[in-house]
């Protein structure tokens, strides 16, 4: 008996089945956004029943250029990116493209993933932070194809860049400890410290020289140290100023496990040790006494970097470069 081969349904197909015309259809999933809700759901509804499936890899060869956005993340266990993910993500889907995630944990492997996602020929690119291989700057500059740089503090750079200033953003909390009248603080910050992180550092420590302190009390935790990051850092730099009386944490895990630390030695907070975090995860608010700490707004960054891409993809020309995202201090009971 010879199998009968099914004949996959056409754009014609679902154009006739929903009764409306091929650009209609078209645009229901190229340019959403340019159709009715009404008439959108009446075709997508169609097109879950005749079982049409658009042949993506087919329109981007036809017509040169694709719907699909490719980001690299340095890690999926950092919520400020999960956040930004999300962002971006409901922005491209708003405007009928799909996102692709690669994570790549330092400019090495950045490369190596960088390679094979321009392979699949994405519209445009987001990247996270600033720092990348001499090769995979030529591999994006040969590729030609529209590229943000998020969590940086806007400046020009491969092409466009929204964030802020992480220097500043770190700065600005460690003076609070400062003007809290503190004159022995300390660091804590990783050992595999990528360019995002470092920022922060020299933000501390700028301000530390500013206000005649040490700048040297600093500790860099394994990344993979989570809690216990705090916890060593008090127990390694209490050691070298046994006068400590403040940390800045270069995340709030590190600074939730400061916290953890004075409640097991039996300090009292603020009162006897002050902590600042960074990033206002959810445990900020929950770890008594409740943390201080840099807030930032990671699915801003996301939707404006989709909001840049786009008008890059479909125009060829952007309104400005460069996105400022602005940043907060959440004042809790921590200092």
């Amino acid at each position: 008996m010879t199998a009968v081969t099914r004949r996959k349904p056409t754009m014609t197909d679902l154009a006739n089945a929903a009764g409306v015309s091929l650009m209609t259809v078209s645009n229901c999933f190229k340019q959403p956004h340019k159709v009715h809700a009404d008439t959108r759901k009446k075709v997508m509804d169609a097109a879950a029943a005749v079982g049409y499936v658009p042949n993506l890899i087919a329109s981007s060869l036809a017509s040169g250029s694709s719907r699909m956005v490719a980001a690299l993340v340095p890690s999926l266990r950092n919520s400020n990116f999960a956040t930004t993910l999300q962002g971006l993500g409901d922005y491209l889907h708003s405007r009928g493209y799909e996102l692709l995630l690669a994570v790549a944990e330092d400019p090495a492997r950045e490369e190596i993933v960088l390679r094979n996602l321009l392979g699949r020929q994405p519209g445009g690119i987001v990247l996270t932070g600033g720092e990348h291989s001499k090769e995979s700057i030529a591999l994006i500059r040969h590729a030609g194809v529209p590229v943000v740089e998020t969590w940086i503090a806007p400046k020009p750079g491969l092409d466009m860049a929204v964030g802020f200033s992480l220097f500043d953003a770190a700065r600005d909390i460690a003076q609070l400890l400062v003007k809290k009248g503190l004159r022995h603080v300390g660091w804590a910050g990783f050992e595999a410290t990528s360019d995002r992180h470092l920022q922060r550092q020299r933000g501390f420590q700028q301000a530390m020289k500013d206000a005649g302190l040490r700048s040297d009390l600093l500790f860099l935790a394994p990344e993979n140290a989570g809690f216990a990051g705090g916890r060593l850092a008090l127990d390694a730099l209490v050691r070298k100023e046994p006068k400590l009386q403040g940390l800045c944490c270069v995340t709030d895990v590190l600074a939730a496990g400061a916290l953890f630390e004075c409640m097991r030695r039996g300090w009292s907070v603020p009162e006897q040790f002050s902590v600042a975090g960074y990033g206002d995860f959810e445990i900020a608010a929950e770890v008594p006494p409740g943390l201080t700490t840099v807030k930032t707004n990671g699915a801003a960054i996301g939707r404006a970097a989709g909001e840049m891409l786009v008008q890059k993809i479909e125009t060829g020309r952007i309104d400005s470069p460069v996105r400022q995202v602005p940043y907060e201090i959440v004042f809790r009971h921590s200092l």
